[in-house]
């Protein structure tokens, strides 16, 4: 953790309180920027000491309808002075409603909720082993994925770099290379009882399944009796144009997990399964006390039918092929772009050089973005973007990318 010292010397004042605040009685397990926003709207936040930002990362990916939309606050606010919360020993109107929505939006099956996607990855790794009452424990999962920080869903994260220092991990994980079906066919044994797989990856770098994988893994899941669990925290919900990933591939998992956007910025997930795989998770087998709470209710059916309603599915092919135009002319003019991946609103640009200084450059632009796998600049912009807020951020990432690359 940096202390104060170690930040510029032009801090503001209210920053620099808040900053010492968290030093003295927040634990430092985040590296933060030197940066306390107070306010959002859409695309812009502003900072304490009055500065405006475009972010193109807006909640780590939460708010896909950008900050503060006004009918989720308008739900929300409505629902808190009605119910905040109750056990889920009791019925409640929105909760129902929500699962409806999801149900028909998705495969027609089942919603357990949650409150986060490690969760929603954690009641999906138990659906797995409940169905064979533990017998068939263990889950193929892929080198480059992300899962979750609970110890669960952390074990099933095939990346060291998150395994550090918390050994040993849970049983039953097996790694294969992304892509790579011949690998899976030689893990499977009469212990493995499914497989976990995001079809396009997010903290790996934007990257989608390649042609035929997720079809090869349907059809190795059917052959052998396996769970095909899709992990779309980061791309579900609308994010890339559809309302779920599986849906641009042809292929039908048995489980989807959900979080990040779900709500549109309210803490909320979700596990999605068939009615029969459904019965599995049975009372007193699982549970999340906040889990479908009114107010995460009321936000995710709010987000819902404001994409709908405002056709905001279409919306991002139109805003992503401007990411793709823009990155790719750079790409065109600049050496240290090696790859461009755009899928809907997850966009990654693949550099040859450290992208957390360019992380650094856009601060310095007021632009709000991220890097991931230290060479990947990602973004997960918010589905209400602006063509004019595209070129801009495009304009401002660019002008960074080149000036970083004018030093290295």
């Amino acid at each position: 953790m940096a202390t104060i010292d170690a930040f510029p010397a032009s801090l503001g004042a209210k920053t620099q309180a808040v900053v010492e605040t968290f030093d003295r009685y927040v634990v430092p397990n985040y590296k933060r920027y030197p940066v306390c926003l107070v306010r959002g709207s859409g695309s812009k936040v502003w900072d304490a000491e009055g500065n405006e930002y475009l972010d193109l990362f807006p909640g780590w990916g939460c708010n896909l309808l950008g900050h503060c939309p006004e009918p989720v606050v308008r739900a929300v606010q409505e629902q808190v002075a009605k119910l905040i919360h109750v056990p889920n020993t009791w019925y409640t109107e929105p909760q129902g409603e929500w699962a409806r929505l999801l149900s028909e939006r998705s495969f027609g099956g089942q919603a357990f909720f949650c409150n986060s996607g490690t969760e929603a990855n954690e009641a999906a790794i138990k659906l797995v082993r409940l169905r064979t009452d533990g017998k068939r424990y263990k889950i193929v999962t892929f080198k480059g994925g992300f899962h979750g920080r609970t110890m669960g869903s952390v074990s099933a994260t095939a990346q060291p770099k998150y395994h550090e220092g918390l050994g040993p991990m849970v049983a039953g994980f097996q790694y294969a290379p992304h892509g790579d079906l011949d690998a899976v066919e030689k893990l499977i044994d009469d212990q493995t009882g499914g497989i976990l797989v995001e079809p396009i990856l997010g903290e790996g770098g934007v990257v989608p399944a390649p042609e035929g994988f997720l079809q090869g893994l349907r059809r190795i899941a059917d052959e052998r009796d396996l769970l095909l669990v899709f992990d779309e925290v980061q791309c579900g919900c609308g994010r890339t144009g559809k309302w779920f990933g599986y849906q641009h591939f042809g292929v039908t998992p048995d489980v989807i997990t959900l979080a990040k956007s779900l709500c549109a910025g309210i803490a909320g997930g979700a596990m999605l399964t068939t009615v029969e795989l459904a019965k599995h998770l049975r009372p007193g087998m699982h549970a999340a006390t906040f889990g479908g709470n009114p107010i995460a209710a009321a936000a995710g059916i709010a987000a819902i039918e404001m994409i709908e309603r405002e056709n905001l599915l279409d919306h991002v092919a139109r805003i992503a092929e401007i990411f793709r135009e823009r990155m790719e002319d750079l790409k065109s003019r600049c050496d240290v772009v090696r790859d461009v991946r755009v899928f809907g609103m997850m966009i990654g640009v693949e550099l040859s050089i450290d992208g957390t200084a360019v992380v650094q450059e856009c601060l310095e632009k007021h632009l709000l973005v991220n890097c991931t796998q230290g060479r990947v600049i990602r973004l997960l912009p918010a589905m209400t973007l602006s063509a004019a807020e595209v070129n801009d951020g495009c304009d401002r990432l660019s002008d960074a990318i080149l000036q970083v690359a004018s030093r290295s």
